[in-house]
C-alpha cells in the first residue's frame, strides 16, 4: 500500500519567521513568547493568539492527557513542529507524502485577517507562505504537497497571491469553508470572484477545511464539546448547497476544491437529495445545463476522509475517483501510528479491491493536485513497509508518554526550548 495524506498540520516552529521576514520589520514578526503562566503563545501586532496546541498537537500524549489546555514546545512530540522529525513520523506510520495545514496563524490566516495593520499582515501572511514552501516542503523533497494562506480581508489580494504562490510551483490554497459565518461575503456574494479567477487560472486547489464554519449553525447554549467536533463535518453540506446552487462551480468549469477532513458518507445522500429536488421541484426552474447536481460535484470535488467505513462502503455512490485519504497528524482525529492497519480494515470490510485502493490511497490525490509522488523515492521504496523499514533503522520511538515526560526529555535535549 502507498499512503499519500492531503490533510495534516504543522505546529510551526518558534524561529520559522526568521528567515523569512525583511529586516525592517523583522521586530514586528509573530514570535512566542512564554507567558508568566508557563504556556507559550503567539504574540502578533501586542495580541497573544490561542496557542496551537491542546487538541492540535496531542499526537505523543496518551489520550487521558489530551484537551484543550495549552501548553509548551517542549510537551509536543517533535515531529509536531521539527521537520526532520516529522519525516521520521511519516515514515513510522508509512506516509509517503502529506499536505501539512497551518496552525498558528489558523486555516483562513485568521490571525493576520484580525490584527489591525492589514499591511503588516500582509508581510507576515507572505513570509508565512515563503517559510512553508521554502523551508517546510523544500527541506524534504518529495513528502509534501506545498498549500499556502489567502488574506480573507481582501479578494484582489487574495488573487494576487494565488498567483505568486503558483511561481513558486504551491498550487493548493486553504480557505475558509463557508466565509459567511465569519462575516465575510459568501462564496455566492461574487466578492471573491478575483480569486476564483485565480484559482482556475493557475491550476489551484481550493481547500476547505472544517472548523470555522460552526458559526453557521445554532448550538444549544448547553451543548457539550462533542457537538462541534462531531457536527463541523457536517457544515460541509451546506457548503456544497452553496457551490451547487449558488451556481459557483458551472460558472468556473475548471474549478477544483478539495472538502479537507469533511469526511465522505455524507455525500451519496446529499447528492441522491439535490438530484431529486431538481427533478422535482420543477417549479424553481433550476437550470444545471441539462445535467445533474451530482455529475457537476463529482467533475470539482475531491472528498477526503480519515476513517469512514460507510463511505467506502457508498464509494461507486460517490464517485470512486473522488475520494481521497487523511492522517490528520497530530490532531486528536489522527490514526497515526497505526493508520495503515485502521485503513487497511476499513478497506477490507468494504470489499474495496486493490486497483480501488491504489485510488483512494494515493493515485486520486496525486491526480487532483497534479503531483508526482515517486519524484525522490521510487514507487517500490515508498510502500507503507519500506518506509516503516526506513523508521526502524532511524529507532523511531512511537511510544506515547505523558507532557511531563516529554518536557523533561526535550528540555534535555534542548528540543522546544524557547531562546531567552
Amino acid at each position: 500500500m502507498i499512503l499519500v495524506s492531503i490533510d495534516d498540520h504543522s505546529i510551526e516552529p518558534p524561529d520559522m519567521y526568521e528567515r523569512h521576514v525583511p529586516a525592517r520589520y523583522r521586530d514586528l514578526a509573530p514570535k512566542v513568547i512564554r507567558n508568566d503562566a508557563g504556556i507559550d503563545q503567539w504574540v502578533f501586532q501586542g495580541v497573544a493568539t490561542s496557542t496551537p496546541f491542546g487538541m492540535a498537537a496531542t499526537v505523543g500524549w496518551p489520550a487521558e492527557e489530551w484537551g484543550r489546555d495549552p501548553g509548551t514546545y517542549t510537551e509536543l512530540r517533535p515531529g509536531c513542529f521539527d521537520l526532520s522529525a516529522r519525516v521520521d513520523d511519516m515514515n513510522a506510520n508509512g506516509v509517503l507524502a502529506s499536505m501539512c495545514f497551518p496552525s498558528m496563524a489558523g486555516y483562513n490566516a485568521r490571525t493576520f485577517a484580525e490584527a489591525p495593520d492589514k499591511k503588516l499582515s500582509m508581510i507576515m501572511l507572505q513570509a508565512y507562505n515563503d517559510w512553508h514552501i521554502d523551508e517546510w516542503c523544500a527541506g524534504a523533497p518529495g513528502r509534501f504537497i506545498p498549500i499556502g494562506m489567502l488574506p480573507m480581508w481582501d479578494a484582489e489580494l487574495a488573487a494576487a497571491e494565488v498567483r505568486r504562490l503558483a511561481a513558486k510551483g504551491c498550487r493548493a490554497v486553504s480557505f475558509l469553508e463557508a466565509p459567511h459565518a465569519q462575516g465575510y461575503p459568501s462564496l455566492l456574494s461574487g466578492y471573491w470572484d478575483p480569486m476564483l479567477r485565480a484559482v482556475v487560472d493557475a491550476g489551484t486547489v481550493l481547500c476547505l477545511h472544517i472548523g470555522g464554519g460552526m458559526g453557521l449553525l445554532k448550538l444549544p447554549p448547553e451543548a457539550p464539546p462533542d457537538h462541534s467536533i462531531i457536527l463541523s463535518t457536517q457544515i460541509m453540506t451546506l457548503v456544497a448547497q452553496d457551490l451547487l446552487f449558488g451556481h459557483v462551480l458551472e460558472k468556473y468549469p475548471t474549478l477544483k476544491i478539495a472538502f479537507s477532513e469533511a469526511g465522505i458518507g455524507w455525500i451519496p445522500f446529499y447528492l441522491e437529495r439535490a438530484d431529486r429536488h431538481v427533478k422535482n421541484q420543477v417549479w424553481l426552474h433550476n437550470d444545471f445545463g441539462g445535467r445533474l447536481p451530482s455529475e457537476i460535484f463529482r467533475e470539482h470535488v475531491l472528498g477526503c476522509f480519515i476513517t469512514d467505513l460507510s463511505g467506502l462502503k457508498a464509494r461507486h455512490d460517490i464517485g470512486i475517483d473522488i475520494i481521497a485519504w487523511e492522517s490528520d497528524y497530530p490532531h486528536t482525529d489522527t490514526t497515526w501510528p497505526e493508520s495503515p492497519e485502521l485503513l487497511w480494515d476499513e478497506l477490507t470490510e468494504a470489499g474495496v479491491t486493490e486497483p480501488e485502493t491504489h485510488q483512494i490511497t494515493w493515485q486520486n490525490a496525486c491526480r487532483f493536485f497534479d503531483f508526482d509522488p515517486f519524484t525522490t523515492i521510487p514507487r517500490e521504496q515508498a510502500t507503507v513497509g519500506a518506509l516503516r523499514a526506513r523508521a526502524r533503522a532511524a529507532n523511531v520511538d512511537t511510544t506515547r508518554m505523558p507532557k511531563d515526560e516529554w518536557r523533561r526529555r526535550n528540555e534535555a535535549a534542548g528540543i522546544g526550548v524557547l531562546a531567552r
